[in-house]
């Protein structure tokens, strides 16, 4: 070797290459093909998001319906159980029970006459007094069934243990246990379940859907003395309009109508289904729907019940599916005096089984 050459360098060894891998995506279905195809403007490249299309609308829209009454539901129910035990456990030995969405059922619908505390004339009952039951409802639903029957407040009847009175001194002399008992009595039928409406909070839940559309007859009415005597006066001319909780409550009360002196308790039975009417198209009407929460959390606020949460859910699933019946009312055919010197509704047999038969074939 000649003096002042290098030895030869080694040859290099070959540079060292890390590989990565990517991570498949979770839930990704995608190919190298698909890929390729996507690299061609085929496809979205993976990782990226597709276009908008009529069937993503749908799928989002869908899921938020769902959310919106999956939240309705539970408030619902949770309302339901807050407000359940506020009706005497006494009346259940009287309720046949059932389930009112799979089986035909009778539910006894009671309003009492009591005034809210601070706006009752002088003389008036307040809730929690003993008070008489201002209107009278029988409703058929469940299990293709769809009736009303109203009776009259002022109908006579033997009260068990009480003799003969009007139909509506039951409440006030026993609660809903002996009002339940007097009717299934009266009328030889089984009632299943039974509805107390609170007049606290019934406008609370017209209120919770907007208000209601009402169309009727001029009604000029002074409830509980009117606003001079701490009570409310309503005025409504003749035509449809848009009313409040407050109206509605008003409305189903009016027993002296100063438009119309010849109106009686059939005229406002024929109100009262009205009105029951307007909520029911008003709850399945696309307004109701944006305040489904709200109206939801209110509906148990508004009566009392011996029903639970899912019975009570399945009485409202029942009353939507029934349509909407005429409301049938027991006719009196003339007068009759009392043992005290009051005068009452006499209702013969005769009409009292037509309407009993009508009733139980709906």
């Amino acid at each position: 070797m000649a003096t002042g050459t290098r030895p030869p360098e080694p040859p290099e060894s070959p540079p060292n290459y890390t590989k990565y891998r990517s991570r498949p995506q979770f839930l990704s279905r995608r190919t190298r093909a698909e890929g390729l195809e996507a690299l061609r403007g085929k496809k979205p490249a993976p990782g990226t998001r597709g276009p908008i299309t009529w069937g993503r609308v749908v799928k989002w829209v869908a899921i938020a319906l769902a959310t919106w009454i999956g939240i309705s539901l539970i408030a619902f129910l949770i309302s339901a159980q807050i407000e359940s035990g506020k009706v005497s456990g006494e009346v259940d030995r009287f309720l046949a029970g059932g389930l009112p969405l799979t089986s035909k059922s009778t539910i006894l619908v009671l309003g009492s006459d009591a005034r809210v505390k601070g706006h009752a004339e002088p003389g008036a009952n307040t809730i929690g007094a003993p008070s008489r039951s201002d209107s009278i409802l029988l409703i058929r639903t469940g299990g293709g069934a769809s009736a009303r029957l109203s009776i009259p407040r002022d109908t006579v009847v033997d009260i068990p243990g009480h003799g003969r009175n009007k139909i509506n001194a039951a409440y006030a002399l026993g609660g809903s246990a002996l009002a339940v008992q007097t009717i299934e009595q009266y009328l030889g039928i089984k009632v299943n379940h039974l509805v107390e409406v609170d007049f606290a909070n019934f406008p609370k839940l017209i209120d919770a859907m907007g208000g209601i559309d009402y169309k009727g007859g001029c009604v000029v009415s002074r409830i509980n003395g009117g606003f001079r005597n701490g009570g409310y006066t309503l005025r409504l001319p003749s035509g449809k309009h848009h009313i409040s909780g407050k109206q509605a409550l008003a409305l189903a009360r009016t027993r002296h109508n100063l438009c119309n002196p010849r109106e009686n308790d059939l005229s406002r039975a024929r109100r009262q289904q009205k009105i029951f009417s307007a909520m029911k198209s008003r709850v399945t009407s696309p307004w109701a729907f944006i305040r489904l929460p709200w109206v939801s959390w209110n509906a148990p606020k508004a009566i009392r019940s011996d029903m639970s949460g899912p019975s009570l859910l399945g009485l409202f699933g029942a009353l939507a599916a029934s349509g909407s019946p005429a409301t049938r009312v027991l006719r009196p055919d003339g007068g009759i005096t009392l043992p005290d010197g009051g005068a009452g509704l006499a209702v013969s047999d005769a009409e009292k089984r037509r309407e009993v038969r009508r009733f139980l074939r709906g």
